[in-house]
């Protein structure tokens, strides 16, 4: 039987409550019912899969606060972008033990700042094994949406992502299908080498509104096939055998007459979508209300409009919103 409602998905688990990709922040997402939690990861110097949003630290940790860490501020080249700040790959995992998490938006998400400096990062295991215990704690079934950072930068370091992601999957029993999992990327290249490697999941394409993917700019240069191109019929029928789906910028769905769900549906992938938000300043300008930047606009008729594409999975920040707007 196919599902009446959309998967809801704990981005990063709750973060418009407690700092994104935290302890508590998982915890919550689980507690609030989520069909599964979204963490990103990035490596360290040693080979330790974290769970950040990005490889630079600076937003998201205390890591400036630390001034035995000062000398490691530096400016690098991520995907073709120079970004200052911290790196994981800079540190050990014992390092970054030291470090704790901090609210990514403060300005935005006042409530969820105020848990700055309490909770030190995870490791993949460590959520792996928080949402194996979460799902016998509440008595459902939990998946995990693991989404993949910066493949072909970190391969350009001299650190592969694809047999660090595999051991810890099968380390932690995540690998053999036996639980909920499915593996996502921006970069297409890295989910052929852990399907190649047997690690089964459901794998799925991340597609930005605009811009080509960074492996395939390297690989082919100006040739790279733009992410707008991808979700065209054609670019569809391309993906067909390679992966199981797509996940869209929301744009791309609310944008007028679009096509994305009935095309991919029609060969066989499903669609998830990211990220269905409450705050003005994530709404389309047509749903945002008075109150500034951080009060919640009409993000119902915003998300009503998603859900109406027929969309399979949604991303969410406010994972009870989220469960009691798509599921009722």
């Amino acid at each position: 039987m196919p599902r009446k409602s959309p998967l809801v998905i704990g981005h990063r688990g709750a973060p418009g409550y407690r700092p994104e990709h935290s302890r508590s922040s998982y915890e919550l997402a689980l507690a609030m019912g989520v069909d599964a939690v979204e963490p990103d990861v990035v490596a360290t110097r040693d080979g330790v899969l974290v769970v950040r949003h990005e490889n630079e630290i600076s937003g998201t940790t205390d890591v400036a606060e630390h001034p035995e860490f000062a000398d490691r501020k530096t400016t690098k080249r991520i995907d073709g972008q120079a970004l200052t700040g911290w790196f994981t790959e800079d540190f050990t995992w014992e390092e970054l033990a030291t470090l704790r998490t901090r609210e990514r938006l403060p300005e935005l998400r006042r409530s969820s700042a105020s848990f700055d400096d309490a909770q030190p990062m995870l490791r993949l295991v460590d959520v792996l094994d928080l949402v194996r215990e979460g799902s016998a704690e509440h008595g459902r079934e939990i998946g995990v949406v693991l989404e993949i950072k910066h493949a072909t930068y970190f391969s350009s370091v001299g650190i592969e992502l694809a047999p660090l992601i595999e051991r810890d999957l099968r380390a932690a029993g995540w690998a053999d299908g036996a639980l909920p999992l499915v593996i996502e990327s921006f970069e297409s290249t890295v989910l052929g080498e852990l399907r190649d490697r047997g690690v089964a999941a459901s794998y799925v394409y991340l597609i930005e509104a605009a811009g080509r993917p960074y492996d395939q700019v390297v690989a082919h240069g100006p040739h790279a096939v733009s992410y707008k191109a991808t979700v065209t019929p054609r670019g569809l029928d391309a993906l067909v055998g390679r992966v199981d789906g797509i996940s869209v910028n929301k744009r791309m769905l609310l944008a007028r007459g679009s096509t994305i769900v009935a095309d991919a549906h029609a060969r066989g992938l499903k669609v998830f979508t990211w990220t269905c938000r409450p705050e003005n300043a994530f709404l389309s300008p047509e749903h945002r209300a008075g109150g500034g930047k951080a009060a919640f606009g009409d993000y119902e008729a915003e998300w009503g409009a998603i859900a109406a594409t027929g969309v399979d999975g949604v991303f969410v920040d406010h994972p009870d919103l989220g469960v009691s707007f798509f599921r009722s």
